[in-house]
């Protein structure tokens, strides 16, 4: 089958997140028809998670080329870029305030930014409750997208933007996700400011991080006066059915977190056991680094799905990066082939490089705070991403 124009194509985009999103949205404003497919139920079928740092060279610049750059001004925080630093004893061992003036990588609500995006869709770009499967037909096309509800749909290319546990990566790479021995528990507060005065004046307008070099803390203030808290530990996938409980015995885990924790002050532990309501469990899985395939003329990946990726910041920026350049190269290419050869050539070394540069860092995220090495990781780290960035300064 010869490859279509882009603006006949049939065009898919598995997965209704910041990246598939941005994609849809830069390609309607280009003309180009596209239909976007996600598992949840309705826009609000579940949380979606917290804060995200937007940085200039990527996630602002996708939101530029999507037409979206104002109203992401109008949500965002500017004064989230804070970052505060305790040991365990809770002593403040430093403090970044941000200028003024510095707008590189604000804050904004993860709901908030989905909410933007979807707003900007045309009526019934997104299909709601229509999980996939699997992706059926010839590589050259046409494809079929095959629903858990047993519904089919035939089209000329699918964009996998669905994730760690992506159903669309199997149609081009065998690779799947391992575990990477650090896990997340996400702990939520709420009201902050009366509830948990003391927390809130501890954490400051933006992100502070404590680590004893074996398990560590981050927290996160969001917009509308909520706080997140993700401790982070080694731990097997499963300890917590391990430790003979499950995520909501919230008293259980308290106590098994007491327990972990029981030598960090007191100050430190009500980011522990003060929150508000249940945790949620987020062991952190990655992909093989780095992560690549053979060209597929009719489906590709962006983001998760194409590169998981411990989370330092870099996530949701490459995600919609990968959208912004993927929507940009089917405009300007005369055939879909040819436009994913062209998004390809340049996403998949930029995630190698990157990939490899974060190989090992979620191992990284339990030694920052007052250990020198683990401060200088920390620094080499984010010096790596400047880099990349072309960022000085």
């Amino acid at each position: 089958m010869s490859s279509p124009a882009p603006s006949r194509a049939r065009i898919s985009v598995i997965g209704a997140g910041p990246g598939g999103l941005t994609c849809a949205r830069i390609l309607q404003r280009h003309g180009i028809a596209v239909t976007v497919y996600d598992h949840d139920t309705d826009p609000a079928a579940r949380d979606q998670g917290g804060s995200l740092d937007l940085r200039a060279e990527d996630g602002q610049l996708a939101l530029r080329e999507a037409g979206l750059l104002d109203g992401f001004w109008k949500l965002a925080r500017p004064e989230g870029q804070e970052m505060r630093r305790w040991n365990a004893a809770g002593i403040l061992l430093n403090s970044q305030v941000p200028e003024e003036d510095d707008l590189y990588k604000p804050e904004i609500d993860r709901s908030q930014l989905r909410g933007l995006l979807l707003d900007s869709l045309e009526p019934g770009t997104v299909h709601w409750g229509r999980a996939l499967e699997s992706v059926g037909g010839p590589h050259d096309g046409p494809r079929l997208l095959r629903f858990t509800d047993g519904t089919t749909v035939e089209t000329d290319l699918v964009i996998g933007a669905d994730g760690a546990f992506s159903k669309v990566r199997p149609a081009v790479s065998p690779a799947t996700p391992h575990y990477s021995g650090v896990t997340f528990l996400e702990a939520w507060f709420d009201d902050v400011e009366n509830r948990h005065a003391d927390l809130a004046a501890m954490v400051g307008r933006g992100s502070g991080a404590a680590t004893d070099g074996e398990r560590a803390v981050f927290s996160q203030r969001n917009s509308g006066g909520h706080m997140r808290v993700y401790l982070i530990r080694r731990a097997p996938v499963d300890w917590i059915a391990a430790a003979g409980l499950d995520v909501g015995d919230t008293d259980g885990l308290r106590a098994h977190l007491l327990a972990e924790y029981g030598h960090w002050s007191p100050d430190m532990l009500r980011m522990i056991v003060d929150n508000d309501g249940p945790y949620v469990d987020r062991p952190l899985f990655v992909l093989p680094a780095p992560h690549t395939w053979e060209h597929v003329p009719t489906v590709t990946l962006l983001g998760d799905a194409a590169h998981l990726m411990p989370p330092v910041g870099v996530g949701v920026n490459l995600a919609m990066l990968d959208a912004c350049e993927l929507a940009l190269a089917l405009a300007g290419a005369t055939t879909v082939d040819e436009g994913v050869r062209a998004y390809e050539r340049t996403m998949l070394p930029r995630s190698t490089e990157m990939a490899l540069a974060l190989d090992g860092a979620a191992d990284f995220l339990l030694g920052m705070g007052d250990h020198v090495e683990g401060e200088d990781e920390f620094r080499a780290l984010e010096a790596k991403l400047e880099q990349r960035s072309g960022r000085t300064g």
